[in-house]
């Protein structure tokens, strides 16, 4: 029996369109590290959508994007204010302290998003000799449990960061979805709200492989050439990253497959609003449906024909994703099978 995916977007294959220009790449030499006319291509692609003015630098996955994009800017005194739930906080194996030596400055939140009055208790301590000085904030959009912040939100939280002198940072390994579910451009999302640097992916919205990194002054990648170097992400094949940027920027390609992400799970979350031993954890905005079971017996029937993460133990808590690639009749069996071992629970009690 085929186990079907709603554990992450991760899961998913290659959009056709992007594995065909990963095969157009590929039909002739070109020079490497980055030197080649996909990359410009790219390049290119990236101004059209986030402005004229970003400078772009292509590296293999989201953890790399995030330590590198960060590092950049942080002294060996500073630290970054970021959610506790934040990818870079729990999700990269201490990879950003052990590479930087800097210190994340989490913040304790119920949805993953910041606050200014979160931010305001590390500024706080600026001047303290004994604590790591506050010099960078990063935001997840969506977060890590799928809430957005509204574009006035982050323009906010980025205008309080700039007056205080911090350096804003988003990680943005779903952006696609999240410009897609408030129906804004990804600029909007960004660079008119005040981001300096953004980790943009591409994994989870139909690419093989491949994170971007993009600063929206130019001037502040003038030493990130050397700094994606020495964090070994220069890629001499580069173009098999950057044909991939280059398809998914193209023709809303980027759009259309969030946009179906989404619509899978909303019309999951429609097909389980009736059932009893289902209890949505948090408002459903893109394509994370987090949800709370009524016994750990329904979840054990489940995960013999579905692969989907428990997200929380405690609470019975799980987490189901949909992708570019989800489609309705899986959702719609996945929704059935939902029914059929709730009610088996019900029978039984």
């Amino acid at each position: 029996m085929k186990r079907i995916n709603l554990a992450s977007d991760n899961y998913a294959g290659i959009h056709p369109l992007i594995l065909q220009a990963l095969t157009d790449s590929n039909n002739s030499d070109c020079s490497p590290y980055g030197h080649d006319r996909w990359t410009e291509e790219a390049g290119e692609k990236f101004r059209e959508h986030f402005g004229s003015s970003v400078e772009v630098y292509f590296v293999s996955t989201g953890t790399a994007a995030n330590v590198l994009g960060i590092s950049t800017f942080l002294p060996p005194y500073g630290g970054v204010i970021a959610a506790q739930s934040s990818h870079i906080n729990t999700d990269e194996c201490g990879a950003f302290e052990h590479y930087t030596g800097c210190k994340i400055l989490s913040v304790a939140t119920n949805t993953g998003k910041l606050s200014l009055q979160d931010l305001a208790v590390y500024l706080n301590q600026r001047g303290n000799v004994h604590r790591v000085q506050p010099v960078m904030v990063s935001v997840s959009q969506p977060t890590e449990l799928g809430i957005l912040y509204s574009v006035a939100e982050l323009r906010e939280l980025a205008d309080y960061a700039h007056a205080h002198g911090l350096i804003v940072h988003m990680d943005g390994a779903r952006l696609c979805n999240a410009a897609a579910a408030l129906g804004v451009s990804l600029r909007a999302l960004t660079a008119d709200c005040g981001i300096d640097v953004l980790s943009f992916g591409g994994t989870k919205n139909g690419m093989m492989m491949g994170d971007a990194v993009v600063f929206f002054d130019s001037t502040r990648a003038r030493d990130f050439p050397f700094v994606r170097k020495q964090g070994m992400q220069l890629a001499s094949k580069m173009r098999f990253i950057s044909a991939q940027f280059s398809a998914l920027l193209s023709n809303d390609l980027w759009l259309k497959n969030a946009t179906h992400a989404n619509a899978m799970a909303q019309l999951l979350k429609e097909g389980l609003k009736e059932v009893e031993e289902i209890i949505f954890a948090y408002p459903l905005y893109t394509n994370a449906l987090f949800a709370r079971v009524a016994h750990e017996s329904i979840i054990e029937t489940l995960l013999k024909q579905y692969a989907f993460y428990i997200w929380d133990p405690t609470y019975l808590e799980v987490r189901w994703m949909t992708s570019f690639a989800t489609r309705e009749e899986e959702i719609g069996g996945f929704v059935d099978a939902v029914k059929k071992a709730c009610l088996s629970y019900r029978t039984r009690c």
